[in-house]
């Protein structure tokens, strides 16, 4: 009898005890055995630092309106650990999740070595993929390049979104050499689109595609069409998502089902209006909050907001906080269920040295959401978005428009 998809996942979530771990031996071996290592679909493998949630869905969205059969791996999840595997815009069923979980577990159970949560879950979305015999897989790459799991799956198309500094325990002190860890997706004799860069950036990403004997190109315009997803920024996402697309031959079919794909793109947390005037952005590293900022003004002008704020502790929560306080006029730090997030006293007084707005610290999330005006912007983690719209999913009508 097969384990209900909570049994499963409290097992798949066990196995993020083994940490981070990067290279490709293992998840190679998992997807070889799984017989999924080398897919029958086109695949386009998105990385960067910011940007790569959103181009992945412009690009997603754009092909399930030219007719063809969607796969999407995505990460991390907000509410539901479905949202990370999506076929044709619709979340892996339940019952599927637990059954590949299953599978994934058996087929690892007589390893010396258990794959890592992340390498699991890759192997889990190729199942389901292949299963489903889609045309196309959309790939989001979890941390880097060179070493992400993402990349031992063969590609037809790599795409960098703009690269900036973060996770440096990992992929290099200086923004070149994580530039050359992100560049890595590049493949042999295959295609290669970027966004605009920073110089050192550029020159890591030209110098991996002369090393794959092919070129780099950068989409330097910005689409003018109307687009599902708010922002200035958005119009270079869904450039570099369209010129993915045309760098498959003979793949998008009529302008007409490119503008439907690119207005009907929906991707929560993404400067998401869930009520009027109330925002939730998941920006958390320095780039993104002046996005994010950016998109603000564009949206709300001189207004400034009641800003909801979780940060965690192993980002540039001073230089973040610095970036945001110019739009905010009053900061509420509730607590949020996570290890990796800082208390909420510890955060308080960090914002307090950089920023002349008022202070509060509710003793829960829900009583920070009980009263949302327009003009509240909620953002600085993912965790506390997945924390909150399960909280407004519970209440009920506000969440409703999010989950349409």
């Amino acid at each position: 009898m097969l384990p209900d998809l909570a049994t499963a996942l409290d097992w798949l979530y066990s196995t993020q005890m083994f940490g981070i771990k990067l290279g490709l031996e293992g998840i190679t071996r998992l997807l070889r055995e799984a017989g999924v290592l080398y897919p029958r679909a086109r695949v386009i493998h998105v990385a960067g630092t910011n940007g790569k949630g959103s181009t992945c869905a412009f690009a997603e969205s754009v092909a399930r309106a030219a007719g063809y059969r969607t796969g999407l791996f995505t990460s991390p999840h907000l509410v539901a650990f479905n949202e990370r595997i999506r076929v044709n815009g619709e979340n892996i069923p339940d019952a599927d999740a637990a059954r590949l979980i299953e599978q994934v577990r058996q087929l690892t159970a007589d390893w010396e070595t258990t794959p890592t949560f992340f390498e699991l879950v890759l192997a889990i979305a190729m199942l389901y993929f292949a299963e489903q015999q889609v045309d196309i897989i959309i790939l989001e790459t979890g941390m880097g390049g060179r070493l992400d799991a993402t990349n031992a799956v063969p590609k037809d198309v790599a795409v960098l979104c703009p690269i900036g500094m973060d996770h440096t325990q990992y992929l290099g002190s200086n923004l070149e050499d994580i530039a050359r860890e992100k560049a890595a997706i590049i493949a042999w004799h295959r295609p290669a689109l970027s966004a605009p860069q920073e110089p050192a950036a550029m020159r890591a990403l030209h110098e991996a595609a002369e090393r794959m004997d092919t070129d780099c190109r950068i989409i330097r315009e910005e689409c003018d069409l109307p687009l599902g997803l708010a922002g200035a920024h958005q119009r270079r996402n869904a450039a570099l998502a369209l010129a993915a697309l045309h760098a498959l031959p003979h793949f998008l079919r009529s302008p007409e089902e490119e503008a439907r794909g690119l207005r009907d793109t929906r991707w929560p947390g993404r400067f998401e209006e869930i009520a009027p005037g109330v925002i939730m952005d998941g920006a958390h590293n320095p780039p993104a909050i002046r996005t994010l900022v950016a998109a603000w003004r564009e949206r709300f002008g001189a207004r400034r907001a009641r800003c909801l704020y979780a940060g965690a502790a192993d980002k540039a929560l001073d230089e973040v906080i610095a970036l945001l306080a110019p739009i905010v006029e009053a900061w509420v730090l509730p607590p949020v269920q996570s290890p990796r997030i800082l208390p909420a006293h510890e955060l308080a007084a960090k914002v307090a040295r950089l920023s002349s707005a008022p202070i509060s610290t509710p003793s829960t999330l829900s009583e920070a959401l009980a009263d949302l005006p327009p003009g509240t912007l909620i953002c600085g983690s993912f965790f506390l978005l997945g924390e909150a719209k399960a909280l407004l999913a519970a209440q009920g009508d506000l969440y409703r428009r999010t989950a349409q």
